[in-house]
């Protein structure tokens, strides 16, 4: 019987250290994805963001470059901007249990894919815009083209039509 008190013990021993290492391998991997930003910058370098792990902005850039562009397009490029960077959460958190927990671990799958559902890959980036493509060629001839339409004038105000009603005096007083 003390044999089995004596295994049951070095169990016990091994299961808590087992714990206890996993549990400094996860603060390991919580300690260095606290730690990490990721940036993105515009093509022309006009906006520039930077977020936390978590996917909340920490820092943004608008050049004096920006001035020159409307509102939307900044704005558009702020989003397009802080999409793009969330989308690389999932993998920079991926990199980050491969080297601490290892991605064999199931609680680290679940974390990932987590991460996969709330910073998905950004939409697809639709191609800029040549000069050709903002110039329409116009074959058609101007003289075939229908003349624009007038606008129509308002009806005159309508009279009343004089009626043969006794009671009508003609507009002159009764007592004339």
């Amino acid at each position: 019987m003390p044999e089995d008190i004596a295994g049951s013990e070095q169990m016990l021993s091994n299961w808590n250290q087992n714990i206890q290492e996993r549990a400094a391998r996860y603060q390991d991997m919580a300690t260095r994805v606290q730690g990490m930003t990721i940036s993105e910058r515009s093509s022309d370098g006009a906006v520039e963001l930077t977020i936390g792990s978590n996917g909340i902005l920490q820092n943004l850039v608008i050049n004096e470059s920006a001035s020159g562009k409307r509102m939307a397009e900044v704005s558009g490029e702020i989003m397009k901007l802080l999409q793009r960077a969330q989308s690389k959460i999932p993998q920079l958190l991926q990199e980050a249990m491969a080297e601490t927990i290892g991605t064999q671990d199931e609680t680290a799958n679940v974390l990932f894919n987590e991460a996969k559902k709330n910073f998905p890959a950004p939409p697809a980036e639709e191609p800029a815009a040549t000069p050709y493509d903002r110039n329409e060629i116009n074959f058609r001839v101007e003289d075939d083209a229908p003349p624009p339409a007038r606008p129509t004038p308002p009806p005159p105000p309508r009279r009343r039509p004089p009626s043969d009603d006794d009671d009508d005096f003609g507009g002159e007083s009764v007592l004339t």
